[in-house]
């Protein structure tokens, strides 16, 4: 799977461009705000229907027009191409076609689209929220086992019924047991797949790592969102109370984490930003791998200022993975020269220079 032509209009300050991207690496090189970045963010917008640089629509929106709007043609595995289409207007509306039929929902472009994002701000993956954690885990789960999409949409819903009778007590008594009922199945469903998820994830992680750095006593383990030894429905009971006192549900899924840690430290803590970096690049490299594994297809990885905090040695070791998963990268850099060596004779490399927001592409160094 890869994108074959993207089109790109107003997208921050790219000039609407067309390109016809390699299918395996691209490197987009430049000075700091000439728009590469935001040709990653095109791209994820593509797949994700929402920028990665801004939670706001007006600043992804070029100033004079009235919306942003992104085509790419995808090749697929099997064969064949399928043609998506994005368009968000500064109303925050917002159309998504494939095929020339209207889409439901962004879940269905992320399932034609598999991306992978590793930018300067996947440092909050070790260090942030644990929101973020689980939204890394829950993208590779949906991407391995159909089955979770709608479990976690019955969680969602679940959990909405309940939080609002904890907050305003409108149900009856059997209602709520229903609901409860409901959000235990749910969870308990949502916890199988994760936890065979993490199981299939870690010894290609550690691999992957080995790759790229030693870190003898990194560990990798996963929190359920409640107490390993009671059931959900024993944990609920125990806690209404509290859970009415603060208006939403503590115990579940929602709760979830993924624990990385060092010498029984929070691996955030002890590792350099350097060190960080390249774990998380490891955990992601390796998702790809599951990825691929599940599907006949695999992810486009967007690497935003890869040689940033990374000597040769690391920078050449992070690439030659990248190349070994066989898939669409499109890298930003300043220095192109950095990025120039380390790549496989027969691995094609196409250059895009990028200037005051137009794209150039140029001839591939080894030609």
């Amino acid at each position: 799977m890869s994108l074959s032509r993207i089109t790109v209009t107003a997208v921050r300050n790219l000039h609407p461009v067309t390109l016809s991207p390699s299918p395996r690496i691209n490197i987009l090189h430049g000075a700091n705000g000439s728009g590469k970045t935001s040709v990653l963010e095109a791209i994820h917008l593509l797949g994700l229907a929402r920028s990665f640089r801004s939670t706001r629509l007006q600043p992804v929106i070029h100033y004079e027009q009235p919306a942003c709007t992104v085509f790419g043609q995808v090749q697929l595995a099997e064969g064949g191409s399928s043609n998506l289409g994005i368009s968000r207007d500064r109303q925050g509306e917002l159309q998504i076609r494939i095929d020339g039929q209207n889409a439901r929902s962004a879940a269905q472009l992320a399932d034609l689209l598999p991306l992978q994002l590793i930018n300067p701000d996947s440092f909050r993956l070790l260090e942030g929220a644990p929101k973020i954690r689980r939204q890394f885990l829950d993208w590779g789960v949906f991407h391995v086992e159909h089955r979770f999409l709608g479990a976690w949409q019955r969680l969602q819903k679940a959990l909405r019924q309940r939080n609002s009778w904890l907050r305003h007590g409108t149900l009856d008594g059997a209602s709520q047991a229903a609901w409860d009922r409901e959000l235990c199945s749910a969870s308990d469903e949502i916890d199988t797949y994760r936890r065979a998820y993490i199981q299939a994830l870690k010894p290609v992680f550690e691999r992957t790592l080995a790759e790229l750095l030693q870190l003898e006593g990194l560990t990798l383990s996963y929190y359920r969102g409640w107490d390993k030894d009671r059931e959900l429905s024993e944990v609920l009971a125990s806690s209404l109370f509290r859970d009415q006192q603060l208006g939403h549900t503590q115990a579940g899924p929602q709760r979830a984490d993924l624990r990385l840690r060092l010498a029984g430290h929070n691996a955030a803590e002890i590792l350099s930003r350097g060190q960080q970096k390249l774990v998380v690049c490891a955990l992601r490299i390796a998702q790809g791998h599951l990825v691929n594994e599940a599907k006949r297809g695999q992810c486009i990885y967007l690497v935003d200022d890869l040689p940033s905090e990374l000597d040769e040695q690391h920078r050449q070791a992070l690439c030659r993975l990248l190349e070994d998963l066989h898939c669409q990268v499109f890298i930003t850099c300043v220095d192109n020269e950095l990025l120039r060596e380390g790549w496989q004779m027969d691995t094609p490399v196409s250059m895009f220079h990028v200037e005051h927001g137009r794209i150039t592409q140029t001839q591939d160094h080894r030609e």
